[in-house]
């Protein structure tokens, strides 16, 4: 067979183990444009249809060596954190990792520090380096049909930014030593004996093993088996378990790096073991491994001829100042080998994230406006970075309290978004908004301030809002509201009609800037205006009366004087007309409800001036 028909078929054998291992197999190259395969076969995609924020940037040429991918990255000035969210399948185990390439983008030396999160957890403090890339890499179960990786800015002037993210699916018994509700943060993860980084296509779910360095006193050795059955929990690929390092000597221990932090921290650890050569009756290699110089685990390790035992040390804390090492038992003729290692440190348990109900209202709100789209991740967590138009509760399981979409420009007619039954504030004021008023928002049990002004609603108010005293409504600035001036009828809250309203005695809306406040008791400066008006007539109509029979006992037998009859029918004409233009000017303020009980005070302020 000639290279290159050999080199198709390792293809095909690539793309045939990808495809039956890994349900995702996702690669991002953060600020590119299109999609190219390198060297591994791995097919990156540039971010353009993956995030609507953020500035594409190319890293400075002449800097450290980088790949294609490191080229070029995606800088984000605005938002409080700025995700990117891939489909998975919801419970799946992923292999999540994500790069960072200063590269001196910005020409000011100053690489930044940022946070970086996963599904709503806070993941790591990137500190980004000049020269080298930076990468970390968590695995852990997606609790939905996404999964996403945000950066937060944290420090004045330092704008996060993101190279690369790569999403892998494990297999579903992976990893399994840990429960499913904390995720697993790489520290390293290291192929002993070889000098070659070993990734996808050798390792189908696209780990990267690092080649260790091999110290002083250590031995690189190579087996010789021709085949190695690598099933086993955690499935190390073949070429990672044909390496390993020993020792010359029984007596020689071999040292574990595993680069704790100072801290204590909870740790998980994955070591794998392979024979390298066909042991006769007359050898033995067994060994165990020791944590601060003694054999706590009590497992004797015995490395299989042509397969993998895995060793995997969990359930406990460890830190810098923690060591292990591979110590061989008394009746070994062999010392102690290993052929590759993985460490974790464990998080803390995971968010399951924002209450379900509130992500699918906001997702309607999202998929009806898309602007909206430009904020994704979990809405509330972590919780100082929740999305920037929402409050949320400080639940363990948050709520989403308040929608602040003032001035969006948002456009077309509400979706419903019903489910968010935690609402209290809602806040739609400046925008584009057209249709009906929604009756569902009548039905929100929490719901105490309502803005729809200026928008383009039109229609009647619900009557589950227009009688709701408890609810600040304003809807001032939608001329096609019945309020504007317009007959109109209410709806109730299963959309029936309960009648013709009130008309408003003018057609022509008067310019008013005042908000139209419904749902609450009669504003008392309304009353106490109405009454002023009115009581001001009738004292004028008394004095008019009180002067008339003051002169008129000199000039006229009935005391009426010349031209007082006029001027009373005109004072009344004029106090009436005062009158009748407050009480217009109250109908087009608020609903019939209120001018019905303005004109019945007027009413009774007039029979008591005729009485007295």
């Amino acid at each position: 067979m000639s290279n290159s028909s050999l080199g198709f078929v390792l293809i095909l054998l690539a793309l045939f183990a990808l495809s039956a291992s890994a349900d995702v197999f996702m690669s991002i190259d953060c600020g590119a444009s299109g999609s190219y395969t390198d060297e591994n076969l791995i097919v990156w995609m540039g971010d353009d249809d993956l995030i609507q924020n953020g500035e594409a940037k190319v890293v400075q040429s002449g800097n450290a060596a980088t790949d294609h991918v490191m080229s070029t990255l995606r800088v984000f000035s605005t938002r409080k954190k700025n995700c990117y969210t891939i489909p998975v399948d919801k419970g799946e185990q992923v292999l999540v990792r994500a790069s960072f390439y200063y590269g001196n983008y910005d020409k000011r030396a100053a690489p930044p520090s940022f946070d970086l999160h996963f599904d709503g957890n806070l993941w790591e403090t990137v500190e980004t380096s000049s020269e080298d890339v930076v990468k970390y890499e968590a695995i852990y179960v997606v609790k939905g049909d996404t999964t996403s990786v945000c950066v937060a800015q944290t420090k004045p002037n330092q704008l996060p930014f993101v190279s690369a993210i790569e999403v892998r699916s494990l297999g579903p018994h992976m990893y399994s030593h840990v429960d499913a509700v904390y995720a697993l943060f790489l520290i390293s993860r290291t192929a002993y004996g070889t000098n070659n980084t070993v990734r996808f296509s050798d390792d189908a779910y696209d780990r990267i093993w690092v080649p260790e360095v091999v110290a002083s006193g250590l031995n690189a050795v190579t087996s010789d088996a021709l085949f190695i059955d690598v099933n086993t929990e955690d499935n190390p690929p073949q070429s990672v378990m044909q390496n390993a390092i020993t020792t010359s000597t029984t007596s020689q221990s071999i040292p574990l790096g595993t680069d704790f932090p100072a801290k204590e921290v909870s740790i998980c650890m994955n070591m794998y073991f392979s024979e390298v050569t066909e042991l006769d009756s007359t050898q033995k290699r067994s060994f165990q491994v020791y944590i601060n110089n003694k054999p706590e685990l009590g497992t004797t390790v015995v490395p299989p001829y042509g397969k993998v035992n895995e060793l995997t040390v969990f359930n406990m804390t460890a830190s810098s100042s923690t060591s292990f090492s591979l110590v061989s038992t008394a009746d070994s003729t062999l010392p102690p080998l290993i052929n590759a290692m993985e460490v974790f440190y464990v998080s803390y348990p995971l968010t399951d994230g924002t209450n379900n109900k509130d992500v699918q209202g906001l997702a309607s709100l999202q998929n009806q406006f898309s602007i909206l789209k430009e904020w994704g991740g979990d809405p509330c967590l972590p919780s100082p970075y929740s999305w920037d138009w929402i409050n949320c509760s400080s639940d363990a399981t948050p709520r989403v309290t308040a929608l602040y979409l003032s001035g969006f420009d948002l456009s077309g007619p509400l979706p419903d978004f019903s489910y968010m039954d935690a609402l209290e504030t809602i806040d739609l004021h400046n925008n584009s908004i057209n249709g009906p008023i929604p009756d569902f928002l009548g039905n929100l049990p929490s719901l105490k301030k309502l803005n729809l002004a200026d928008n383009e609603f039109g229609g009647p108010i619900p009557s589950s809002l227009s009688k709701n005293n408890d609810l600040k409504l304003v809807v001032s600035g939608n001329p096609n509201l019945c309020v504007s001036g317009k007959s109109c009828q209410t709806t109730t809250t299963d959309g029936t009609s309960t009648g013709s309203s009130t008309s408003v005695g003018r057609s022509k809306k008067k310019s008013n800037k005042l908000p139209v406040i419904l749902g609450t008791s009669i504003p008392g400066f309304f009353v106490f205006w109405g009454i002023v008006a009115v009581t001001a007539v009738l004292h004028r109509r008394r004095k008019t009366a009180a002067v008339a029979a003051h002169t008129g006992g000199a000039n006229r037998p009935n005391g009426t004087p010349q031209g007082g009859a006029t001027n009373t029918s005109m004072a009344d004409k004029i106090g009436q007309a005062v009158i009748n233009e407050f009480k217009v000017n109250i109908q087009e303020q608020v609903t019939s409800e209120i001018a019905d009980q303005i004109n019945q005070a007027v009413q009774n302020a007039q029979q008591d001036g005729r009485n007295a």
